[in-house]
């Protein structure tokens, strides 16, 4: 079993179990479920710099990334230094995440959120707005054509924003569809872990225009962006590269002041 098998596999497990607990309905009552969504795609789309930043204290190719810091602070931060949105990690096995961080993420900033989990049920999609998000993430390698279609249509239904994350050619092809508003390329291998831009090079020209491009994984230089940028790229989600620092937040603002020399 690769890493992303095992992940999918507990998830499954772990949202039966939250069924269990909080019922669709007790969700739908949350008072998050009346705010208006903030647009992540139209915040990519008007940005010069395209900065979505990640709080993520650990991973699983990375073991410890940061633990020392509280979710406000890194919000904060980020939306001080100038990011588009802020993407949360909310899975706790893998990545020491929770809920808790979305929500307490979604009280100090009044910036578009991304739910970065994963997501193989639709109970999560209406968890994800229960709790603050903006935007869902859709990972085409855990899910079918179908799946992505259903998620995607019941995400936008409920006013959130989908960002499709693929791999390769394979999972671009059985993923294009109107549901979506933006198409992410991870440049990371999730079965070697490796890393390469090339990724996102390569599938540039294979994504329509009428979604927004993002480049995911292994960003951490001004030189990689303006690469990215020449093949379409409008969005660049960067996470370990602010994280390992003391202050994420004053590691964006240098890199944004720095971008936009």
């Amino acid at each position: 079993m690769n890493i992303l098998d095992k992940i999918v596999a507990d998830k499954r497990k772990e949202v039966d179990l939250k069924k269990t607990l909080i019922t669709i309905p007790q969700l739908e009552a949350s008072v998050m479920m009346e705010r208006t969504s903030l647009s992540l795609a139209d915040a990519l789309r008007k940005s010069n710099t395209g900065i979505i930043a990640e709080h993520k204290r650990r991973s699983p190719s990375k073991s410890v990334i940061n633990q020392n810091l509280n979710v406000q602070d890194v919000a904060k931060g980020y939306a001080d230094a100038g990011v588009c949105g802020i993407s949360v990690l909310t899975d706790g096995k893998y990545f020491g995440g929770s809920l808790d961080d979305l929500v307490l993420a979604r009280a100090s900033v009044n910036i578009p959120l991304l739910r970065k989990e994963f997501i193989i049920d639709e109970y999560q999609i209406v968890e994800a707005r229960a709790y603050g998000a903006d935007v869902i993430l859709l990972i085409a390698a855990i899910l079918s054509r179908e799946e992505i279609k259903t998620f995607s249509e019941t995400a936008k239904s409920m006013g959130l924003d989908v960002l499709l994350e693929v791999h390769n050619e394979e999972e671009l092809h059985k993923s294009i569809m109107p549901s979506l508003d933006m198409l992410g390329v991870n440049n990371r291998n999730l079965k070697t872990f490796e890393v390469s831009l090339d990724t996102s090079k390569t599938l540039s020209e294979q994504i329509p225009d009428d979604f927004v491009k993002v480049s995911e994984s292994g960003i951490s230089s001004i030189e990689a962006i303006q690469g990215l940028r020449e093949f379409g790229y409008k969005g660049f989600l960067i996470g370990e590269n602010f994280m390992k620092t003391d202050n994420p937040g004053v590691g964006a603002k240098v890199f944004i002041d720095e971008l936009n020399k």
